[in-house]
């Protein structure tokens, strides 16, 4: 009588046949998620940029005070969550806020960002301090269509 069951060949195969499978899959699996950090970084970058630009028309439409050298543009990004405080149409005291919390940078996964002033040449890596002009990821990668992100 033969006993039923699997052979050293059969179990060799399947193991085989998995570890294929495995090694096309984790480079796929690394692709997908390398993505899904590029389409966040993105999103979080024109959230940044969009407080950044909404912040300063606001200071122009409502006349603010503001310092010259800041350009309109706040001074560090904790102003765009802690807001300005202004005075509406009939004289009472507002707080306007352009961002409900820093966005996270998900490359380097902090929120620390790069910051670039009105005054700073484009492929400045340090910060004038003036004011924030823009923000870009301080990660040193490449991205998937060959450019650095913190070139984006």
């Amino acid at each position: 009588m033969r006993t039923r069951g699997f052979t050293l060949i059969e179990m060799i195969i399947v193991v085989v046949i998995i570890a294929v499978l495995a090694a096309v899959a984790v480079p796929m699996m690394e692709t997908s998620i390398k993505r899904e950090k590029e389409i966040e970084l993105r999103r979080n970058l024109r959230i940044l940029r969009s407080a950044l630009d909404e912040y300063k028309k606001f200071v122009e439409e409502n006349k603010i005070k503001k310092d010259k050298e800041t350009y309109n543009y706040p001074e560090e990004l904790d102003e765009l969550v802690e807001g300005l405080e202004y005075k509406d149409k009939k004289g009472d005291e507002q707080l306007k806020k352009f961002l409900r919390k820093i966005p996270i940078d998900p490359m380097t996964n902090s929120f620390e960002w790069g910051l670039r002033s009105y005054q700073d040449d484009r492929d400045e890596s340090s910060w004038g301090g003036e004011n924030i002009w823009d923000v870009y990821t301080k990660s040193e990668r490449m991205a998937m269509d060959g450019t650095y992100y913190k070139e984006w």
